[in-house]
């Protein structure tokens, strides 16, 4: 990649596979690791992040043997989709608490980090916000452009 980015490059990376695993170029599977690696021009680190932030939010599955190919049935929304979500699905409402960071990962099945960001993203937004020692709450609700 030719510039550095704030976000981290595996993040931008990730978010690159996203859109064409969504404009369904990847069907039959993605290109290997070496390929990804020569395409991106990142170390083979790089890209393995980027693959795994996929397997986080649902996007990809790894299959032995056959590589990593997008995910088949279920909830085909990203992390942070399903994330917002949460905010009308548990009828929640401006300054109410927003569920923690463990009932997070138990809800989705993901890892504390995939979490953190998709609440970051979150926060970023405006949706969010946090109190030191009390949690997140909920500062806007989402509109319908910001969900699938």
């Amino acid at each position: 990649m030719p510039d550095a980015s704030p976000r981290g490059t595996y993040l931008v990376i990730s978010e690159a596979l996203r859109e064409r695993i969504e404009k369904g170029e990847f069907a039959d599977g993605l290109p290997s690791e070496a390929d990804l690696v020569g395409a991106y021009g990142v170390a083979r680190n790089t890209i393995r992040r980027a693959l795994k932030v996929l397997e986080a939010e649902g996007a990809l599955e790894s299959a032995p043997g056959v590589g990593w190919r997008p995910a088949r049935g279920g909830d085909q929304r990203t992390l942070v989709e399903r994330m917002i979500a949460v905010i009308e699905d548990d009828s929640l409402a401006v300054g109410d608490a927003y569920p923690s960071e463990a009932k997070l990962c138990e809800r989705f099945g993901v890892s504390r980090t995939a979490v953190r960001r998709g609440l970051a993203q979150m926060e970023g937004t405006g949706l969010l916000a946090t109190a030191h020692g009390k949690g997140r709450t909920v500062r806007a609700l989402p509109t319908s452009a910001g969900r699938s």
